[in-house]
């Protein structure tokens, strides 16, 4: 399926990652794990956290300080952190990657939205490292030329204009707000496009359903990416 040749301004389609594009095998949390008790002693109440939708520096600073770390003695620790988590992951990933994949549907979906002229790139918690180890793990880190990424700011909210930024500097095109899709599958994720008032659309491939997702606010919410007509459809709609 295409979308219409009715000269409608190009668009711009920012995934997140955990969830949406990929399912990971918990390699992220089993490297951020490790990588908090080699720098800091503990990883901090690391069960009773779920993660979904949020950065990699949200989820260190959230356990450390649950643990009693002062923010000062946290920042001390966050460069040695994140080598040790970007080595960590390289570990993980080898061990577990048989058991990750792309969530359902995900490649047919962005050849579709290749075929259509769509310029892809991420919105996601993960720092760079992590975006492209779990990518590439399931080939698909070459399919997203530029993202906006946790290292680039803590806040969920501040990414998708980092990312627009990069989309112009990419491709030279400024992409109107109602031709830019976030794709996610967390309320995080609804909220930070809301933040910057883009269209998202939501699937219920994590652990939110599609109800839950659609009272969050999403613009439209489905049971995964697998249906790729159904899926373009909505795109096409903005």
């Amino acid at each position: 399926m295409t979308l219409p040749a009715d000269g409608r301004a190009p668009m711009l389609v920012l995934f997140d990652i955990d969830g949406t594009l990929v399912h990971s095998a918990g390699v992220g949390r089993a490297a951020i794990t490790s990588a908090m008790i080699d720098v800091y002693g503990t990883p901090g109440p690391i069960d009773e956290l779920p993660f979904d939708g949020m950065t990699d520096p949200q989820i260190v600073r959230t356990l450390l300080r649950a643990a009693g770390f002062s923010d000062d003695r946290i920042d001390a620790g966050l460069d040695r952190l994140w080598t040790a988590y970007a080595a960590g992951l390289e570990d993980e990933i080898a061990d577990r990657r048989a058991r990750m994949r792309p969530a359902p549907g995900v490649p047919a979906l962005l050849d579709a939205l290749e075929e259509t002229g769509a310029t892809l790139g991420l919105v996601t918690g993960n720092i760079a490292a992590g975006a492209e180890g779990k990518l590439s793990a399931v080939g698909l880190w070459n399919r997203f030329p530029f993202g906006a990424f946790g290292c680039d700011d803590a806040d969920r909210n501040a990414l998708p204009p980092i990312a627009l930024e990069r989309a112009f500097r990419h491709t030279g095109t400024r992409y109107a707000p109602g031709r830019t899709w976030v794709v996610g599958d967390t309320p995080h994720d609804i909220a930070c496009a809301r933040a910057s008032e883009l269209p998202v659309l939501a699937v219920a491939t994590g652990r939110f359903s599609v109800d839950h997702l659609r009272r969050a606010g999403a613009n439209e919410a489905l049971p995964s990416l697998g249906d790729t007509d159904r899926v373009m459809s909505v795109l096409a709609c903005a």
